[in-house]
């Protein structure tokens, strides 16, 4: 049985459950144009310029890692998704780009990284947490392979830390 098999035989269990149903929907949906860490970004912000700078250089960073990563990365690859239109039992928004890396566990990856760097170690779970429900979101509602997700990561983990030392240098 190949990896991405497996791993949809193990999640199947997810996508039957009401609840996480639910949360996995909801957190694929929320990871489309990297909402989720765009708004966690600016409520970070609130009270403080230079918190309000780093917002802005995370909102910088995960755009330029969907620009990379849906322009760039996924054109070589071109893997076809596992269903072409998502499995009917989540509502959720079927991507044209290809499926590998995943951009959701990319910038999640990003994000979390970043974000580490922003609030410091403390928030570190929290952040490691809302990434990984929202990458996992994705083989979950069946738009990606579970070896998309572990690409996705992969890429999104080089693209945070090449991004922090910038970020760093710039705003301080």
């Amino acid at each position: 049985m190949s990896f991405d098999s497996a791993g949809d035989r193990i999640l199947e269990p997810l996508r039957t459950n009401k609840i996480t149903n639910t949360v996995f929907g909801i957190a694929s949906t929320i990871g489309d144009f990297s909402i989720i860490w765009h708004i966690t970004g600016l409520l970070y912000a609130i009270g403080s310029m230079q918190r309000f700078h780093q917002a802005i250089a995370l909102s910088a960073a995960l755009g330029a890692e969907s620009i990379i990563v849906n322009q760039g990365v996924k054109r070589i690859f071109r893997r076809e998704r596992p269903t072409v239109s998502g499995d009917d039992r989540f509502d959720v928004r079927t991507p044209s780009t290809s499926s590998f890396p995943s951009g959701h566990a990319s910038s999640a990856t990003v994000a979390a990284i970043i974000l580490i760097w922003m609030t410091g170690f403390p928030l570190a779970v929290l952040w490691v947490i809302m990434a990984g429900v929202v990458a996992l979101s994705r083989v979950v509602v069946r738009i990606h392979h579970l070896s998309d997700i572990v690409g996705g990561v992969i890429t999104g983990a080089i693209l945070g830390t090449i991004a922090v030392p910038i970020i760093s240098s710039i705003i301080g």
